[in-house]
């Protein structure tokens, strides 16, 4: 890396930041007016009426930096890529910005979604030796990554936060193969979530909204994809890092589905939700799954990038681990919840 690099990864990341807060300033004020707010409730877990709406500020910082950075820094990503990515973000912001707005039934944000990855999928096989065939698992990936992330949006800055630690850890493994276009795509992301960070961690002043945690998904899958077309091991360590939240929404989703709920209706069953029903803070509920992001996953995904060898064996640990983790802490919260619920005082 040249000594201009460093330079322009952090200018790039900087725009990505200054962008998100001023953007996420204005969705405060546009949200107040047009009575965009998110209101207490049984399957939710704030209190206080709160706006919604400030990924936008994600968004806009992405779809102006991310282009840049994709194309100007060594490295350069092809421009069917770029331009499709831009394009895929756009299509997950706007029907995650018409769902804040007006509530949609699940299926029109479902088919506008696989239409974006599907889109971005096919632009990123195009002029590889990749086969197509891996064109349907990239779709349905894509898919799944922009809804799980919406479904692990429910306390203050645990998305947020999780977008800054995934999106800098893959901009660290681009990095590392010399990659300096890709890793300041990855580290403007992570800024921009940074920037949205401020406003988000507790109390809220403003929740994300589908507007931001499906365009969360959908760049943190895409990030995960270029760095496995770059390099196809560094897949695995890419996985590791977002191994909480892809553990607590997989495992979630299954236990509903085996228990007969449907599992795009709203509830209060992932293990963030039972830490905070059981009577933890949200800035605690937060920090556990910080506490595993930082002191977990990021040592094992930079084990798995030095020792490639040992990549896939090491993901399937972390994941065998983080299963036995959910079912653990969640047991204990679910005691620890019916007790306190047993203790109220009608």
């Amino acid at each position: 890396m040249s000594r201009a690099e460093p330079a322009s990864l952090l200018g790039w990341s900087l725009a990505a930041l200054v962008l998100a807060v001023v953007v996420v300033r204005i969705a405060i004020s546009y949200a107040r007016r047009r009575g965009m707010l998110d209101q207490p409730g049984q399957r939710r877990s704030h209190t206080l009426p709160t706006p919604r709406g400030g990924g936008i500020g994600i968004v806009a910082a992405c779809v102006v930096v991310l282009p840049g950075a994709l194309r100007g820094l060594p490295g350069a990503w092809p421009m069917q890529v770029v331009a499709a990515l831009t394009i895929a973000l756009l299509l997950v912001a706007a029907i995650g910005w018409w769902d804040d707005h007006r509530p949609l039934r699940q299926w029109p944000r479902l088919g506008v979604q696989l239409l974006a990855t599907g889109l971005f999928g096919a632009a990123l096989l195009a002029g590889t030796d990749l086969s197509w065939w891996w064109w349907p698992l990239l779709v349905l990936a894509g898919g799944w990554s922009i809804n799980l992330h919406n479904f692990m949006d429910g306390i203050d800055a645990l998305l947020a936060q999780q977008g800054i630690v995934v999106a800098a850890g893959m901009g660290c493994l681009a990095a590392s193969v010399a990659q300096p276009a890709l890793a300041g795509a990855s580290f403007a992301v992570a800024a921009a979530c940074l920037g949205f960070w401020f406003y988000n961690r507790p109390p809220a002043r403003i929740f994300m909204g589908d507007v931001g945690s499906g365009s969360v998904g959908l760049l943190l899958f895409a990030l995960a994809a270029m760095l496995w077309r770059v390099q196809p091991m560094l897949l695995w360590p890419a996985l590791i890092l977002g191994s909480s939240f892809v553990a607590d929404a997989s495992l979630t989703l299954l236990n509903r589905f085996l228990h007969g709920r449907r599992w795009y209706a709203p509830h209060r069953e992932h293990l963030y939700q039972w830490l905070v029903r059981s009577g933890r803070t949200h800035r605690r509920a937060a920090g556990w799954y910080l506490c595993w992001n930082l002191l977990f996953a990021a040592p094992v995904a930079f084990a798995a990038r030095v020792h490639p060898a040992v990549a896939l064996p090491a993901c399937l640990a972390v994941y065998t681990a983080a299963g036995a983790t959910w079912i653990v802490i969640k047991r204990r919260c679910v005691r620890r919840a019916s007790q306190k619920d047993r203790h109220v005082t009608p």
